[in-house]
């Protein structure tokens, strides 16, 4: 007969087992394994959103540049279609994502001091603003449709003045560009709401606080590259 409470835990597998209680009673840590301090992973975060932002830069870099060769041989056209666009609602638009810029740097400092209710209200405001960027481009979009100067997509061009083939050029432009800024919009209103939840389950505070700083220098290159773009097709006359 064997003596069940006499029978001896092997210590190796006593040594595992109170190893991997400690460390379930042990707070999480926002340090990943390959990295030998916070301060080594901050670095290398900031590094990888920066090196992204580059190719970022570098893409539409390559538009504006197509841009100023297209508007260099018919600055008049370019002009003469600049005017149909809606330079008051351009200027709400520049308002409204300088006004999100400002939101979304309140709530990397709400994360990083560690107020939540801050926190989630600044991302609230600023998934709103940025709402309301796209709902304002979404009407501009719209008229463009009804009075016939969308050409891309098959859809007519009609066009009454002079230049008819560089004022075509001049909104093809403008809605691969404007589509190309609303589609990184988008993006980034899908990651703030995914920290918005996240921030409402209590992460994102203190040394959590990496992905909220990360996503505000992408939103904010979002709202520099608006802030290039708004002259550049509203204000050429």
């Amino acid at each position: 007969m064997v003596d069940v409470h006499s029978t001896r835990v092997p210590s190796a597998v006593r040594s595992h087992s109170d190893s991997a209680s400690h460390s379930a009673l042990l707070p999480p840590s926002a340090l990943a394994h390959q990295f030998d301090d916070i301060e080594q992973q901050h670095a290398a975060d900031e590094l990888g959103i920066w090196l992204f932002l580059a190719t970022e830069i570098m893409f539409f870099g390559g538009m504006f540049l197509a841009y100023a060769v297209y508007r260099r041989q018919d600055e008049a056209a370019f002009a003469a279609a600049s005017t149909k666009l809606d330079a008051g609602l351009g200027a709400i638009n520049t308002a409204v994502l300088l006004c999100s810029s400002l939101t979304m740097a309140l709530a990397v400092h709400a994360a990083e001091t560690a107020q939540r209710k801050h926190l989630i209200a600044l991302l609230v405001l600023t998934i709103f603003l940025g709402t309301v960027f796209l709902g304002i481009k979404g009407y501009e979009y719209h008229h463009k449709y009804e009075v016939g100067l969308m050409p891309l997509a098959g859809f007519p061009f009609v066009w009454e003045g002079p230049s008819a083939g560089h004022a075509q050029m001049f909104f093809n432009l403008y809605f691969v560009m404007t589509g190309v800024h609303a589609l990184h919009m988008l993006i980034g209103l899908g990651v703030l709401t995914v920290l918005a939840i996240k921030a409402l389950r209590g992460g994102l505070l203190g040394e959590f606080a990496t992905p909220v700083n990360i996503t505000g220098l992408y939103w904010h290159f979002v709202d520099i590259v608006w802030v290039f773009l708004f002259p550049f097709l509203y204000l050429v006359r």
